[in-house]
């Protein structure tokens, strides 16, 4: 496979969803040594993103990611990633080797309209689907987003820095029992949102702890 060193700048849109899952549904999907946060009583936040990266960026493709939670650890604090899809195989490669993000191949179909709509599959099995509206504004916003994530026994720790214009939207997700996240219960969303003109820059990963299971081998 050839893919870009770290980091890689991608451009295109996203829609971000946020939702409340039950810490002992998140459990699993995260490794023991990291502490899961509470914004809730019994409930850490996560959600999904999905996005699409076009022109002027360094690879070309369709991306589904599932945040299982926030996490915390040894002061670090950052969202853990327990699935994430893309349509391009050297994305694949270059997500596990560099980031040890859990990336596999899916297809995309995406149909655009008043009620827009983003439908994930691998092979005969939908992994979701998500239905939303366009918003009817945006504000141009930076954000940075720390991850944590396992590659072999070292923990790491890596931001993706976001520019976008951001607005409000509705949106209704829909997760089939077959997926390979439905455990998590997402639910509907309490907040979406659609991020236009994004510029998306994955950094280097540091490393941060070690762990004493390969955690990619047990997921």
């Amino acid at each position: 496979m050839s893919y870009p060193q770290a980091p890689w700048t991608l451009k295109g849109y996203a829609i971000q969803t946020l939702q409340l899952i039950d810490i002992d549904r998140s459990r699993p999907f995260i490794p023991k040594e990291l502490d899961i946060i509470a914004v809730w009583p019994g409930k850490t936040l996560g959600g999904v993103y999905v996005s699409s990266y076009g022109l002027g960026s360094v690879l070309e493709y369709n991306e589904l990611i599932v945040v299982a939670g926030v996490v915390n650890y040894s002061g670090k604090i950052g969202v853990w990633v327990s699935h994430i899809y893309v349509d391009n195989s050297d994305s694949v490669a270059g997500g596990r080797e560099i980031w040890g993000l859990p990336k596999e191949l899916a297809e995309f179909t995406w149909v655009k309209g008043e009620q827009s709509n983003v439908t994930i599959r691998q092979g005969n099995r939908q992994l979701c689907s998500l239905t939303y509206s366009q918003p009817s504004f945006g504000l141009p916003i930076p954000l940075s987003s720390p991850v944590l994530s396992s590659l072999g026994t070292d923990l790491l720790l890596f931001k993706g820095e976001v520019e976008s214009r951001l607005g409000l939207i509705n949106s209704k997700l829909v997760v089939p029992a077959e997926s390979p996240f439905s455990s998590l219960n997402l639910g509907q969303p309490w907040l979406s949102v659609y991020c236009d003109d994004l510029r998306l820059v994955a950094g280097a990963p540091q490393v941060v702890g070690n762990r004493s299971v390969d955690f990619s081998r047990v997921r």
